[in-house]
């Protein structure tokens, strides 16, 4: 035991035996050739594996690369699916200088070199290998270089660059073996924070959506929904823009709702889904990702957008065989792109968050459908008991005139008769409206608008006109047809008051069997033979243009009946 020396690995067998089978060999290959304090390799072992979060891992891996071969300079490249680099961080050189050399470096040059030939490589020159070109302005001088590659599973995960060893020395065989050990230790500290987060963020998705149907368990519309579900893609992948496409037509999406950084720019764009990044997503129906959605080369076509963003991601959200729309995550250039540990659940998310939606339209069709039934009964009982009740009083009030003999108390029941038949016109107005179909032109329908017109004639006519209306009017009659009825109906009306000397008139508006027929009749003198008819021709004329026709009879009883049909479209 006296013979013993503290500090050394094989004294603490805990430490060794808790780590991968591949790792223990190599330190104790490290030992047996002597190559450094074998103690300092195993401590920054165990301290790049003590941490959870995968941003501290990777910082703790170069930060004791550069300690264990004694660098000045050290860096870890991360490799993106395009096998560039996507993310670069640095020891030894300060925020001010990244910032004077620029932009992160894309993987040429002898970082390229271990990217291509993934195995371990030391220079005593850098200027001096083929694959050199140089550094960049305001790059610090570098000579000897130590690079190995950091793998998790068998696969590339990123690069270690050392530059500079202290006292101007070269790295040598020990250093190149050193830093070998760290990079299979890095790899299963990495293996380890990745699948720690990648566990975290499937807990925040599934709260997400948790809160999603808890939403619509509780009554959120259709677009609170959307916008909860973008709020909560926003917030868990911590991203400066969250864009919610969704289809308007076979050729085009509408940003229906975006939320960050530019949003009212983003918000109500029409994106074209041939060249666009999110009609890409939903062509291909599977998640895409963006270093730089900026410059994306899948974007060729449509307005300008995106500017200043760099890392993006787009997922489809797809229910059965339906495409409901594309969500976009994306963050300010220069920022870390998206992992796969974060966007692993991504498409999981979106397919919840489409079936939501189609929830909500459910949901929102029911209480269309209870509503319309529910003004169907209204209407129903208002024709059916208000309607006869007050045209009965009516009658009976008419009936009682000739018992009357006081001229004002007839004069006050022929106001009460008038009243009743014009709060029957107002109960009529809202039967209609009521059946009409929630299309936005019920307040102002072809019912209403005939109404007005016939109400609006009894100054100059001096009387009330009878109105009967039937079918589906503010329905099946399209606008470019029923924007014609009040025009013809006024002129109709317009030309009784001017020339039949009626006393009566009475208005038929019906769309029945694919047609609309509107027939004013009176009991006046009937049709003069001679004089002007310019506005009969006009009436003419407005039937022809929709492939209709306009007849003016003489019915044997006397006046003038006068006929506007014309056909509606399937």
């Amino acid at each position: 035991m006296g013979d013993e020396k503290p500090g050394r690995a094989e004294d603490k067998p805990w430490q060794l035996g808790a780590l991968p089978e591949e790792l223990h060999e190599r330190l104790r290959a490290v030992e047996r050739s002597g190559g450094g304090p074998p103690h300092l390799l195993l401590e920054a072992v165990l301290s790049v594996g003590r941490g959870l979060e995968l941003p501290q891992v990777l910082r703790r891996i170069v930060e004791a690369a550069v300690v264990l071969v004694d660098a000045e300079y050290g860096a870890l490249g991360v490799l993106g699916d395009d096998t560039r680099i996507s993310q670069f961080l640095t020891v030894g050189i300060t925020e001010e200088g990244a910032k004077a050399i620029g932009e992160l470096p894309a993987g040429h040059g002898i970082l390229g070199e271990l990217i291509r030939h993934p195995a371990p490589l030391r220079l005593a020159e850098l200027g001096e290998h083929p694959s050199s070109y140089g550094f960049p302005p305001h790059h610090p001088p570098m000579r000897s270089f130590l690079g190995a590659p950091v793998k998790v599973r068998d696969k590339v995960f990123g690069n270690l660059y050392l530059t500079e060893k202290r006292g101007g020395r070269e790295f040598d065989a020990e250093d190149e073996t050193v830093l070998s050990t760290l990079a299979v230790a890095a790899g299963v500290a990495i293996e380890n924070a990745r699948l720690y987060e990648e566990a975290r963020y499937r807990q925040r998705w599934l709260a997400a959506n948790g809160e999603i149907v808890a939403g619509l368990l509780t009554g959120a519309g259709g677009a609170d929904v959307l916008e909860t579900i973008v709020d909560h893609a926003v917030r868990i992948l911590s991203a400066d823009l969250g864009v919610l496409a969704l289809p308007e037509d076979d050729d085009n999406l509408r940003v229906a709702l975006a939320v960050g950084v530019d949003a009212e720019v983003h918000r109500g764009l029409v994106l074209p889904r041939r060249g666009s990044f999110v009609g890409a997503a939903l062509t291909t129906r599977t998640p895409l990702s963006s270093l730089d959605i900026e410059h994306d080369p899948r974007i060729t076509a449509g307005p300008p957008r995106w500017a200043g963003l760099g890392p993006a991601v787009a997922v489809p959200m797809i229910t059965g065989e339906r495409l409901r729309g594309v969500l976009l995550l994306a963050r300010l250039h220069g920022r870390a792109p998206f992992t796969e540990p974060e966007t692993a659940p991504l498409p999981t998310f979106a397919g919840q968050a489409a079936l939501a939606m189609e929830m909500a339209d459910q949901r929102q069709s029911a209480e269309q459908l209870a509503l319309l039934k529910d003004h169907e009964r209204i209407a129903r009982d208002l024709h059916d008991l208000a309607i006869q009740r007050l045209f009965a009083t009516g009658m009976t009030l008419q009936s009682t005139l000739r018992f009357v003999d006081h001229p004002e108390a007839s004069e006050r029941l022929l106001r009460a008769v008038d009243d009743l038949d014009e709060t029957i016109k107002i109960i009529r107005s809202t039967i209609f409206g009521l059946r009409a179909h929630e299309t936005g032109r019920a307040p102002h329908g072809l019912r209403v608008r005939t109404v007005t017109v016939a109400e609006q004639a009894t100054r100059t006519l001096g009387f009330t006109p009878a109105l009967h209306m039937e079918g589906l009017i503010d329905t099946d009659v399209p606008a470019g047809v029923a924007e014609h009825v009040p025009a013809v109906l006024g002129e109709a009306l317009s030309n009784i008051a001017r020339h039949a000397h009626a006393t009566t008139a009475d208005v038929s508006l019906v769309v029945r069997s694919g047609s609309l027929t509107l027939t004013v009749e009176d009991d006046g003198v009937g049709m003069p033979r001679d004089g002007r008819r310019s506005g009969l021709s006009n009436l003419a004329k407005r039937a022809e243009s929709l492939g209709g026709t306009m007849t003016v009879e003489a019915p044997p009883e006397g006046g003038t009946r006068l006929v506007w049909r014309v056909p509606l479209p399937r």
